[in-house]
């Protein structure tokens, strides 16, 4: 695994002089970016202002020795690798300093070939149990991805411009309501794309203070602000080589858009409080759940950082607006939650289907996910019924039923049912066929029975 020395920063620590040259002239000599210290006590300062991914530390050193800077570093920075060398090495010291957490043992006098060697072998080692740890964390949830289900044309739209960018490592902006599923559409973004094997992270940026949000996306150092008591790399520089995603975007302050913006073209951050701009690769996907070229229109959102981010646009359509992936969904959380929580149920009664596919799910995806977990919690039997689900769905059957006069004729009530069913789907007749409990053959032979072909059009406002 070819790791990049530039972007590496390594501590030397020794109050030797000549030792501590040695180090940094045959680590530099490499490409390494290298910090150095006298003893255990400046190291530890260091530590607490400058993100660092290895330490050499001496172990005989005045004041606080190796062992005791060892302890330290392993309580405040559990994963961070650290090597002992010494000229006074034993194999009781050697055993004592694995024990309390040395990754590593190297005796002086150092050579270049063995200082380079095992240098080389911990970065590649502790890279890898990084990425595999980011990668255990994206599998746990990968799974999530079959949430994205749809066969309506607009997902297939949606899903072909997934796969249209997977060697892409363009910004995105995705559009949609709440519940519509834009952090799943993040997330297949980025295993489609050459950053898979690198971290995802998302924030929400409506959810924090405008101080707390930068300190989150940017980093701080020690004593930035009163709670700072030791330096925070930010998830611009944690999400570095991957992707992060910035959920409600349109509710950053103007001047965090303007830090944003210079992140995204620049490719450089800077710690609050910091003086230095730290460069990092980051491949933005960004969210809103408003209408930006309103927020822009109104002075609430930054033109230039709106079409910085807009490089590819996605909208995710309502689920009221995609009817005939309900059934689809449906019976996906059902298969779900049945063996999450180990019921028997199976199905969904023709009687809860018709109630889930009149509804309009105002809480989209996400609500009729949250439906069908409910009705799994509480049905007993082998199906769901509509005493299983919502009370506000249950309404349904009252308030969208046809009534008709005694005596009205078979034909008129069966065109009526067709008309309103139709109306009820957008027109969708897949759907229709489905809530009818009738076969698409069937109900193509009934609408040209009964003259429908040219008053069913394709929008539910042209449904009178």
């Amino acid at each position: 695994m070819k790791v990049d020395p530039k972007k590496i920063k390594i501590l030397a620590v020794d109050d030797d002089a000549v030792a501590r040259e040695l180090l940094q002239t045959i680590l530099g000599s490499h490409g390494y970016q290298v910090l150095t210290a006298t003893g255990g006590k400046e190291a530890l300062g260091i530590l607490q202002a400058v993100p660092v991914d290895l330490v050499m530390s001496d172990l005989v050193m005045p004041g606080m020795d190796g062992l005791a800077f060892l302890k330290a570093v392993r309580a405040s920075l559990p994963g961070l690798p650290v090597i002992i060398t010494t000229a006074h090495g034993s194999i009781d010291s050697a055993v004592e300093a694995i024990k309390v957490g040395a990754y590593a043992y190297l005796t002086k006098p150092v050579t270049t070939e063995r200082v380079m060697h095992l240098v080389q072998r911990t970065i590649e080692e502790q890279h890898l149990r990084q990425e595999n740890l980011y990668l255990r964390r994206q599998l746990e949830e990968r799974h999530r991805f079959d949430n994205i289900l749809g066969k309506s044309p607009r997902m297939q739209e949606i899903y072909r411009l997934i796969v249209d960018l997977e060697g892409s490592e363009a910004t995105v902006l995705i559009q949609g309501k709440t519940g519509t599923g834009k952090e799943l559409i993040a997330r297949a973004l980025h295993f489609h794309s050459p950053r898979k094997d690198r971290p995802f992270l998302a924030v929400n940026c409506g959810g924090l203070t405008e101080t707390l949000l930068e300190s989150e996306l940017f980093g701080h150092i020690r004593g930035a602000f009163t709670g700072a008591i030791a330096t925070k790399r930010g998830l611009f520089k944690e999400a570095d080589g991957g992707t992060l995603f910035l959920d409600e975007i349109s509710e950053t302050s103007p001047g965090m858009q303007v830090k944003l913006l210079r992140a995204t073209q620049e490719g450089e951050v800077k710690p609050v409080g910091g003086e230095q701009s730290i460069n990092v690769d980051v491949r933005i996907v960004a969210a809103t759940n408003q209408d930006l070229t309103q927020a822009m229109a109104a002075g609430r959102f930054r033109p230039d950082l709106y079409y910085r981010l807009n490089v590819i646009g996605i909208h995710l359509p309502e689920l009221k607006e995609r009817r005939e992936d309900i059934l689809l969904l449906a019976e996906h959380f059902l298969e779900m939650y049945r063996k999450r929580l180990k019921r028997d149920v199976r199905e969904i009664s023709p009687e809860a289907l018709a109630l889930l596919m009149d509804y309009d799910w105002p809480g989209n995806v996400r609500e009729l996910e949250n439906c069908i977990e409910r009705a799994v919690v509480l049905v007993r039997g082998e199906a769901i019924g509509p005493e299983h689900l919502p009370g506000n769905l249950r309404q349904l059957t009252s308030e969208r039923s046809l009534t008709f006069a005694v005596g009205t004729s078979m034909e008129v009530i069966e065109r009526q049912a067709l008309l309103a069913t139709m109306r009820e789907v957008n027109g969708n007749k897949a759907a229709a066929s489905r809530m009818l409990g009738i076969s698409q053959r069937t109900l193509y032979r009934k609408i040209k029975a009964y003259g429908l072909n040219n008053v069913l059009p394709d929008k539910k406002s042209s449904l009178n």
